[in-house]
């Protein structure tokens, strides 16, 4: 099984033996694992061995399971008369045809007429001669479906992996031009201090302290930190041999933070720009990891 597996699929499967057997999987994607088997109810007893079959190939998504027994499957529907109701029936038409005199007697073609004097009913089947068919049909219509996930899997690990790059290289632009964002933010509080305080007597060590505190609350060196470790980490997460669109989708959002964070402290008009960019590429990244497993 490659990994990651999106979760969007579908498969078709079929088998033969005392009765053909049709089975189809289509998913999509879902928070959960969501599943729907439609099944014909004499066979409803088969629906657990089913969902345990599925569960072996997905861990999340909603799957519609369509089972589909050959059209022989009516050849076990027998046709009994219904001997007492056809007797009332009977009893019935002549008490009719007595009290009001009528010439005609009641015959075979009055009766047949009438509801469930001839009535279908279904031999019961043994689930355990059947499964094996359709356990066949299941198995090749998830196999076919897994491949699918599995290729549009990779597209998408590719696509993940190329935005990743991007959003990394973002960042590194950014915490290249640290030293120079607290810089730029250091003059340009000088120059407001000088503006407020002029003609004021003031300490030169005292202002020189209060300008480096309020730089300091400018540094978004560990911001930048964080943010290569979340990207570390989604690495690892897209090269795991296991199911991660959870944990994607969890790391992304504290991306999100570390940006909201780093774009609070800056006023620096490219590096804001930058966070911009990088928040669109978070939602590139969240509208991707949406379909993974």
């Amino acid at each position: 099984m490659k990994r990651p597996l999106s979760m969007t699929g579908y498969g078709r499967g079929e088998a033969t033996g005392a009765r053909s057997w049709t089975v189809e999987v289509r998913s999509v994607n879902h928070k959960f694992l969501d599943l729907s088997i439609k099944i014909p109810r004499k066979y409803l007893g088969l629906e657990d061995r089913i969902k345990k079959e599925i569960s072996a190939y997905y861990s999340r998504g909603h799957v519609d399971v369509y089972v589909n027994p050959g059209a022989e499957a009516g050849d076990n529907i027998r046709l009994a008369a219904n001997l007492p109701l056809a007797r009332d029936y009977y009893q019935c038409l002549k008490a009719i045809r007595e009290d009001l005199s009528l010439p005609d007697t009641p015959t075979l073609a009055m009766i047949q007429n009438y509801k469930e004097i001839i009535v279908a009913h279904e031999e019961e089947e043994d689930l355990e001669a059947v499964w094996p068919q359709v356990s066949a049909a299941l198995n090749q219509a998830l196999t076919m479906a897994q491949s699918m996930r599995e290729q549009e899997g990779a597209a998408l690990k590719a696509e993940l992996g190329q935005r990743l790059q991007e959003f990394a290289t973002t960042v590194e632009t950014i915490a290249q031009d640290v030293p120079g964002i607290v810089q730029r933010r250091t003059e340009k509080l000088k120059e407001r201090l000088a503006v407020l305080l002029q003609g004021v007597d003031l300490d030169p060590l005292r202002l020189a302290q209060e300008v480096a505190m309020m730089a300091d609350k400018t540094d978004v060196t560990e911001e930048v930190v964080r943010l290569r470790s979340h990207i570390s980490q989604f690495s690892g997460f897209l090269a795991a041999d296991e199911p991660v669109g959870r944990r994607l989708d969890f790391l992304l959002q504290e991306f999100l933070r570390e940006i909201n964070t780093l774009a609070s402290k800056i006023s620096d008009a490219p590096t804001a720009h930058l966070t911009v960019e990088l928040k669109t590429e978070v939602e590139k990244l969240r509208e991707q990891i949406q379909n993974i497993e």
